[in-house]
C-alpha cells in the first residue's frame, strides 16, 4: 500500500476508482495541472470520472496534504503533490513545469518585520517564485 493510499485509509476514506485516477494524474504530471486537464488525463484511466468529483478529490487530498494548489501564470490554480516539510514552489513560466524547493529559515525575519510592523500574526504564507527553466533557456538559446 503506497502512502496517499495508508494516507486515506487512516483517515476512513475509501480508495475509490476515481480518486486512484486522479492520483495517477498526478503522480506522473511534471507541471500543476487544472482540474480540467486531470479530468482529462484522468479519463484515460477511468472513464466515468467527472468534474466534480475531480474537484471533491482535489479538496479532499488538499486536506490531507496530498496535494498543493498552485497559481499558475493563466490565472487558474493548478494541483500538484507535495513533498515531505515545509517546501515552496518554483514554476516555469515558458512550459509550466512545477518543482519544489525547501522552505528556509530565512523567511521568519521577514514575517517578524511584518508582524511587529503591522500588528497582525502571520500564521501561514505562501511563496511562489516564476522563472525559465534550464531546458526553455536552452531552447531559447538555439
Amino acid at each position: 500500500m503506497t502512502t496517499w493510499e495508508q494516507q486515506l485509509t487512516a483517515c476512513d476514506c475509501r480508495i475509490t476508482m476515481p480518486r486512484r485516477a486522479v492520483m495517477e494524474v498526478l503522480l506522473e504530471a511534471e507541471s500543476s495541472l487544472a482540474p480540467q486537464e486531470i479530468l482529462e488525463r484522468g479519463r484515460q484511466v477511468h472513464a466515468h470520472l467527472g468534474l466534480v468529483t475531480v474537484y471533491r478529490t482535489l479538496e479532499l487530498f488538499l486536506r490531507l496534504n496530498l496535494v498543493r494548489r498552485v497559481h499558475r501564470e493563466d490565472g487558474c490554480h493548478g494541483y500538484m503533490l507535495t513533498s515531505p516539510g515545509h517546501q515552496h514552489v518554483l514554476v516555469c513560466r515558458d512550459c509550466g513545469r512545477t518543482v519544489e524547493f525547501p522552505g528556509g529559515d530565512d523567511l521568519r525575519a521577514l514575517i517578524q518585520r511584518v508582524e511587529d510592523e503591522t500588528g497582525y500574526l502571520v500564521d501561514g504564507h505562501l511563496l511562489q517564485l516564476f522563472g525559465h527553466c534550464a531546458t526553455c533557456q536552452e531552447n531559447k538559446r538555439e
